[in-house]
């Protein structure tokens, strides 16, 4: 018979060593009154990462790839061997505060209907940081394609999008929450089975989301647990055309699961002009 504990601890790593040794003394220190197991999935950093846990986690599950197999694939091996009663998927860029853990854990055991959770985040300067999304439409998405929310942020279709309007200091539910900690219940798990290994990074966790709540459950934003997020690190390392090629990848998936093929075809016709934006932007950075 299955031993479960509490939560199982998903961390998904590529090129960030002393943020990932950060983010896992930080649990440890942080979680004291439920049981956890913690997978450390490392896709092939090459930076001494798998050296590192090796020494200084021991009992810390790590798998370890030997080429970057993507945020959603990677979360999806550690998913497999999971014996948790809830999953948090953990980015290592972040910090865990005031036993953040254990409370979003309380928090969906009280709302049974929550099928994922998402707590506060801060900037490592303490300054709040937003972490609630609706879903994307065609304008919104278009929208950014074309860069123009950098020109105007304060179109009504960009602030819908990234709930400006969303009151951080209490519970509710939402659309969406960040990736950076996603805590999912074992039973909606069961239900809709894996992240879409299909995106390799972005919008797996929309995805998610959407087909929670397809299936019935409630996304929930938690305002009673925190953590710090340093924010999107592994990525940076990455070239701007090379992500807005992923980044236009993911998004062409999700409008061609869940939109209509008009606006599926609108999303891969605004990706050409994306692209060139980004090559121009990358040039001019060198």
């Amino acid at each position: 018979m299955k031993e479960f504990v509490d939560v199982t601890i998903i961390i998904v790593s590529w090129r960030v060593k002393g943020l990932l040794e950060e983010c896992l003394r930080s649990v440890i220190q942080e979680t004291k009154n439920i049981s956890y197991e913690i997978f450390v999935v490392d896709n092939n950093s090459n930076d001494g990462t798998v050296e590192m846990i090796n020494k200084q986690f021991p009992n810390v599950m790590l798998i370890a790839n030997e080429e970057n197999m993507g945020f959603a694939q990677a979360n999806n091996q550690a998913m497999e061997k999971a014996n948790g009663k809830f999953i948090l998927l953990l980015n290592p860029d972040t910090k865990i505060l005031d036993n953040a853990i254990e409370k979003t854990m309380r928090f969906m055991e009280e709302n049974p209907d929550a099928g994922i959770a998402g707590c506060h985040f801060q900037y490592p300067n303490q300054k709040h940081q937003p972490s609630v999304r609706r879903f994307p439409t065609l304008l919104s998405m278009s929208l950014i394609l074309l860069k123009l929310h950098r020109i105007f942020p304060s179109l009504p279709p960009l602030k819908k999008y990234i709930a400006d309007d969303i009151d951080y200091s209490y519970s509710q539910m939402v659309d969406q929450v960040m990736g950076a900690f996603f805590m999912i219940d074992r039973k909606l798990f069961e239900q809709v089975g894996y992240l879409d290994s299909k995106y390799f990074i972005w919008f797996e966790e929309v995805d998610y989301c959407y087909r929670a709540i397809k299936a019935g459950w409630k996304i929930y934003y938690f305002s009673g647990a925190e953590i710090f997020h340093y924010h999107a690190q592994s990525f940076n390392q990455v070239l701007g055309y090379e992500k807005q090629k992923i980044y236009n990848k993911s998004l062409s998936l999700y409008f061609k699961k869940y939109h209509s093929m008009i606006s599926y075809v609108v999303i891969r016709i605004l990706s050409v002009p994306s692209l060139i934006i980004s090559l121009i932007v990358q040039q001019f950075k060198r």
